[in-house]
């Protein structure tokens, strides 16, 4: 990844002037083919300060901070931010001349550091009742924008729920209210995490008569199993155009090095189907009392390490991965960690199984470099073989081939040591598994373990698992491969 620069001076220059710019860009005026052709090719990052998330941004707005940050951003690659509005913050069903001069203020911000901004209204919203007064705020908001080619988008709602007839009925009318005032700005909505495909279906279905430009995807689910869900969401809303506008896993719960896999399993999957836009939340971890204490999302410890920047900004092993990702549209399988180099929060392997013998990381024995795992005096739960496990950086689909081997040497080994792919359905299902050659009992030298098979039908994940169980004695594993 690239080492930002220090440009102090350069950067406090740049925000008093950006203060004093008015919001009339020198650009031709988009249309809505351009703007969504940027729409659906934008390296999107979500966006609030370290310090001060969701409406502290703005109460508790820093200029100068969020020049740092979105400057950062476009190091990392990022060529669009995306910015969320509150109504009870800005001001309703009247827009505060101060808060929409800050909101003028961060797209300043963001087209000086070369960013373009996706703009989401109405968050923490649900006053979907009152319809004339969310038009009329909405119109204001974004009647300086209609022709300015630096907002290329508006997500007219945060994760709208898809079977609230009162909301639904909401958006049927927003929609083309806000077309009137900017016709060639695409419009989306998207539903939560959870509700998945099957809202965004639902969604569809009821915006028939007043359909949006594009879907936004929010993919929180299992990163193994990526590219199922994301064609699951496209066929949801075929032929309407989707791009992936959140996604992500919290380090509070995983190694940075977990995050750093699946954000590469995201990318890799979004651009086998086609995908074009794939939006990380978020750039920054917040600190504490970042969060405003009245919402739900203060309560919840993961909230606060998604971001791919620790709050003391430096960065996790996730934004090297965001960064190949974006600025050479590659992901390297060394995010795996395959020959066990790397330190154990950058390390995504997994333990199966602890209580029957847990792996760990040693010096004594590499077969290459200065590390490998070790499994010493394990048992086994039921049928289940304790194992150190991971999954490809590669998506799967049934019908493929698949190769994986690795390394094994046993210390008066007993029991069995092999390795094995496990296949599962998109829904998190086993289906089966194919198993390697097993390691001799007793004292061996260093023993490639291989294994080839063809992904089952039905197959959308698999799982590499290193495994030793019912061994008295020791076996080391190194030089794992799975393509």
């Amino acid at each position: 990844m690239r080492t930002l620069p220090l440009r102090a001076g350069v950067l406090v220059g740049a925000m008093l002037i950006t203060m004093l710019l008015p919001s009339s860009p020198a650009h031709a005026a988009p249309t809505l083919a351009s703007r969504m052709a940027a729409v659906q090719n934008a390296n999107v990052i979500n966006y609030y300060p370290s310090n001060a998330g969701w409406t502290f941004m703005w109460t508790n707005f820093d200029v100068i901070r969020v020049h740092a940050d979105l400057n950062q951003a476009a190091w990392l690659g990022a060529d669009t931010v995306r910015v969320i509005v509150f109504p009870q913050t800005f001001g309703y069903p009247v827009p505060s001349a101060a808060y929409t001069q800050k909101l003028d203020t961060v797209i300043d911000v963001a087209e000086s550091n070369g960013l373009n901004v996706k703009l989401t209204l109405f968050d923490w919203w649900s006053g979907y009742s009152d319809v004339a007064n969310s038009i009329a705020w909405a119109q204001t908001l974004l009647a300086p924008y209609a022709n300015d080619p630096r907002v290329i988008a508006v997500e007219l709602k945060n994760e709208i729920p898809p079977n609230d007839a009162t909301a639904i009925n909401w958006a049927r009318q927003l929609i083309p209210a806000v077309r009137t005032t900017a016709p060639t700005m695409p419009l989306t909505l998207t539903v939560d995490g959870t509700s998945g495909a099957t809202g965004m279906a639902t969604l569809k279905a009821q915006l028939a008569g007043t359909p949006l430009d594009y879907y936004d995807f929010h993919f929180y689910g299992a990163s193994e199993r990526s590219l199922a869900e994301i064609r699951r969401a496209q066929d949801a809303v075929a032929p309407t155009p989707m791009v992936i506008g959140e996604t992500g896993v919290s380090t509070v719960s995983g190694t940075e090095g977990e995050q750093g896999a699946y954000l590469a399993r995201v990318f890799r999957a979004a651009a086998e189907a086609g995908v074009g836009s794939v939006a990380p939340w978020t750039l920054n971890d917040f600190a504490q009392g970042a969060i405003p204490p009245n919402s739900t999302v203060s309560t919840q410890p993961a909230q606060y390490k998604f971001g791919l920047y620790r709050t003391d900004a430096s960065p996790k092993i996730a934004a090297s991965v965001v960064d190949d990702a974006w600025t050479t549209g590659t992901t390297s399988n060394s995010i795996l960690n395959l020959g066990f180099e790397a330190a154990a929060a950058d390390s995504p392997w997994r333990q199966y199984q602890p209580q029957a013998g847990a792996a760990v990381i040693t010096t004594e024995s590499p077969r290459t470099g200065s590390q490998s795992a070790r499994f010493s005096g394990t048992t086994r739960a039921g049928s289940n073989l304790p194992s150190l496990v991971t999954s490809p950086i590669t998506p799967v689909q049934a019908g493929q081939q698949w190769h994986a081997e690795a390394y094994a040497r046993g210390v008066a080994a007993t029991g069995i040591t092999e390795i094995s792919m496990s296949w599962f359905t998109i829904s998190g299902t086993w289906i089966s598994q194919h198993t390697s050659n097993r390691l001799p009992t007793g004292n061996s030298s260093w023993t490639k373990l291989s294994v080839d098979a063809v992904a089952p039908a039905g197959a959308a994940s698999v799982q590499l698992h290193l495994k030793s169980g019912d061994n008295t004695g020791t076996v080391y594993y190194d030089d794992v491969a799975i393509s």
